[in-house]
């Protein structure tokens, strides 16, 4: 039997690792990197340097492997994003079966934490069809927290509920109804845009619990514009960004 060990690191310190996460890091037979191509070598840099602040004595062996691109000739998102899966999980499965045949303990390190608008429990479901797999997820800071501490926001208003959703949602269907709070992950950049910019106030950041964290908050009208050339900008420097942010409807 293999056991599949998805870890949540963080949104990207190695700080934000938990005592859980490098207990399991550690526990592991073989740790699967993947490289996403060019222009994305930072990400598999940042899992390097995750494991080397929190492996004891070298650690286990470190495996990487090259990720498929998603195609962008598919005209429906859904069937993009699924043929895309299906993919990632047979590179997944050349990965673990090269590393550990049918037998072994594997630790695959996930950004934030693997529930929250995150694939790869999707993709290890598929692998699991083919492999002989138990799953184990280890939780981790998701970007939103990494958000709201970098700004010193708490994520609610007093006794109010939140709305989790992404950018192609905002575009397409605008803000959600009974909505005071929204977060929105997974912007191709600027669905903001689509709203009333009076009506609201934005907690933006890229990067957030990296380093390289990029902070912008106020009101909408006021700060549009500065996030979307910063995003370019950063976008431009990095070859990639990873970016989240609150919005709050402004009191009448």
């Amino acid at each position: 039997m293999i056991e599949l060990l998805l870890v949540g690191v963080g949104a990207g310190n190695p700080k934000h690792l938990t005592l859980e996460a490098i207990e399991a890091l550690n526990s592991a037979d073989v740790i699967l990197i993947p490289r996403k191509g060019p222009g994305k070598d930072d990400l598999a840099g940042l899992r390097r340097a995750i494991c080397r602040d929190a492996l004891h004595n070298g650690g286990p062996h470190q495996h990487e492997f090259d990720l498929p691109v998603r195609d962008p000739k598919t005209p429906d998102y859904i069937q993009r994003v699924n043929d895309w899966h299906d993919a990632i999980s047979a590179a997944w499965i050349d990965a673990i079966t090269s590393q550990v045949g049918n037998s072994g303990r594997v630790a695959f390190l996930v950004w934030g934490d693997p529930s929250l608008y995150d694939s790869t429990l999707r993709i290890a479901e598929r692998v699991q069809t083919r492999l002989p797999l138990s799953l184990t997820v280890i939780p981790g800071i998701t970007s939103v927290q990494a958000l709201t501490a970098g700004h010193a926001i708490p994520l609610n208003t007093l006794g109010a509920p939140v709305t989790i959703t992404t950018g192609r949602q905002l575009r397409e269907h605008g803000w959600p109804d009974n909505t005071e709070t929204l977060v929105v992950m997974l912007d191709a950049g600027g669905a903001f845009e689509s709203l009333p910019p009076e009506d609201f106030d934005i907690w933006w950041s890229a990067f957030a619990g990296m380093p390289e964290e990029v902070r912008i908050s106020g009101p909408l009208i006021s700060v549009a514009k500065d996030i979307l050339e910063t995003r370019a900008k950063a976008r431009a420097d990095h070859g990639w960004i990873m970016d989240v942010y609150l919005l709050r409807r402004r009191a009448a």
